[in-house]
């Protein structure tokens, strides 16, 4: 198979459990495409479109989403592990669990998305925009939070061990008695019984 798959019109396609390692995906349309069980390791997807897709326990490993478009989609349990997202857009998206462990969402714009429980530790979401997201008992220990606009999200029962909470912009952020004693302890307070 080739390492190169470009304009290429996949529409409505059911592409099932396939594994794809190392492929370059440029200018393909997933639009209303739907995977279950599906792997991609060390791909590239520049300029596509997943828009309207649905995603079942499908892995997207050190994969690189450029200028792509998840208008719509669904993530069901997926793994993103390592992968990076670069000007893409994300929004609306719906996520059910799953682990994005290490992912790099640097700049991306993720407000009002539902990310309860979704496993983020030591992903990079410097300067995301997180206005209304819930982030609720989601696990970000490590992340990078640097810039991040938080206001009005919910980071009740989230882990945030690790986290630097100093730089992000928080604003009607709602946060848990142990957020909130993180949160003062960084910018110098002593929390005292």
């Amino acid at each position: 198979m080739s390492d190169r798959l470009h304009h290429l019109d996949w529409y409505g396609q059911d592409l099932g459990a396939a594994s794809y390692v190392g492929v370059t995906f440029d200018d393909v349309d997933l639009t209303e495409t739907s995977t279950n069980g599906a792997t991609f390791e060390n791909c590239t997807f520049r300029n596509c479109r997943f828009n309207a897709s649905v995603h079942v326990a499908t892995a997207f490993v050190g994969c690189d989403f450029q200028r792509s478009s998840f208008f719509d989609a669904m993530l069901d349990g997926c793994k993103l592990t390592g992968s990076t997202f670069a000007q893409c857009t994300m929004r609306p998206l719906a996520v059910r669990g799953g682990q994005w462990l290490g992912v790099s969402l640097r700049g991306t714009v993720l407000a009002r998305l539902d990310l309860a429980d979704l496993d983020l530790r030591e992903a990079d979401l410097s300067m995301c925009d997180l206005t209304g997201t819930s982030l609720r008992g989601a696990r970000l220990g490590g992340a990078t939070l640097r810039e991040a606009i938080l206001s009005e999200a919910d980071l009740r029962g989230a882990d945030l061990s690790g986290v630097d909470l100093t730089t992000a912009r928080l604003s009607k952020t709602l946060l848990d008695l142990t957020g909130a004693v993180l949160l003062a302890e960084q910018h110098g307070a002593v929390v005292e019984p």
